[in-house]
């Protein structure tokens, strides 16, 4: 027994670091991937590619999840969550975020992006190994998440890979990642954590980006419209009423609509220019023929 053990621990620290390497080289390789960049009707709360320090999530039993920490070809910190328990049965182990504000948002969007070990790959592991991982979310005011007890997580989804690595992989310099995203809402507390759960898989998390969709501020119609977070749902249409920009005023109420996905919808009444100016792209402007007082192009240059 003692044997069996000693020779899983040693499997495991093979895979471990194996895993390492290939999640490193497919980060250095490939980083244009891997960044978490927000679009334009997109909000960023969390990046994990962007943190400059540890990332001092919680992760238990201590023998699960490891956090690896490394500098890419331009000193860019990467922080890499890890586990490979695959030799073993009935594993639980469990990765909690630190405590996220929503900054009003109802609606959050989670990008996961992970490689994933093929079980079919490993010597010894088809009983117990896994290609699946869970993610869970746990709405708080508070952001002492410390005593959140497993069974208090909602269940966000259950994750599978599109596609799995194996050891031929990284000498063909194949870099299998993949790429998820999860929405969650509606919310209804300040914030929130995500919590992830190994069940037995051999498993590199790259990188955790949480966002939220915005309808970005713009002028329509002579009226200006300010960034609106979208709704709760999918379905949700926001009315945002707009505001006449100066020397104009209404015709008809202005207002349009944020949809869920960030997009301006449905445009209804506008802002016309009062009398003596003229409409120039978004602005009123005075025209030349009703302005008193000097015109500068008239004004003699010294």
């Amino acid at each position: 027994m003692a044997r069996r053990r000693s020779a899983a621990a040693a499997l495991r620290t093979a895979l471990l670091c194996w895993t390492y390497y290939y999640c490193f080289c497919l980060v250095c390789w490939k980083l244009e991937r891997c960044a978490g960049a927000a679009g334009h009707n997109q909000v960023n709360l969390l990046d994990s590619r962007a943190v400059m320090g540890d990332l001092g999530w919680i992760a238990y039993p201590k023998n699960g999840w490891e956090e690896i920490s490394e500098v890419d070809e331009n000193y860019t910190p990467m922080h890499t969550y890890q586990v490979c328990n695959v030799m073993e049965q009935n594993q639980n182990n469990w990765l909690q975020t630190n405590w996220i504000s929503n900054e009003g948002a109802r609606r959050i969007f989670i990008e996961l992006k992970f490689t994933l070990r093929d079980c079919n790959s490993l010597p010894g592991g088809l009983g117990t190994c896994k290609e699946t991982f869970n993610v869970y979310h746990f709405e708080s005011n508070d952001e002492d998440g410390r005593n959140i007890r497993e069974n208090q997580y909602i269940k966000i989804d259950t994750i599978a890979a599109d596609e799995s690595f194996t050891e031929l992989d990284l000498g063909d310099r194949v870099m299998k990642l993949n790429t998820e995203v999860r929405d969650v809402g509606p919310l209804s507390k300040k914030g929130f954590y995500l919590a992830f759960q190994d069940v037995g898989a051999c498993i590199a998390l790259v990188s955790v980006r949480v966002y939220y969709k915005k309808c970005p501020s713009t002028f329509h119609n002579l009226a200006f419209f300010e960034d609106t977070i979208t709704g709760a749902d999918s379905s949700s249409l926001v009315e945002v009423p707009g505001t006449c920009v100066n020397n104009s005023m209404k015709d008809d109420t202005p207002k349009m609509y944020c949809s869920a996905d960030g997009e301006w919808l449905v445009p209804i009444g506008k802002c016309m220019c009062k009398e003596g100016y003229e409409e120039k792209g978004n602005t009123c402007q005075g025209n030349k023929k009703e302005r008193r007082g000097y015109d500068i192009s008239r004004v003699p240059q010294s």
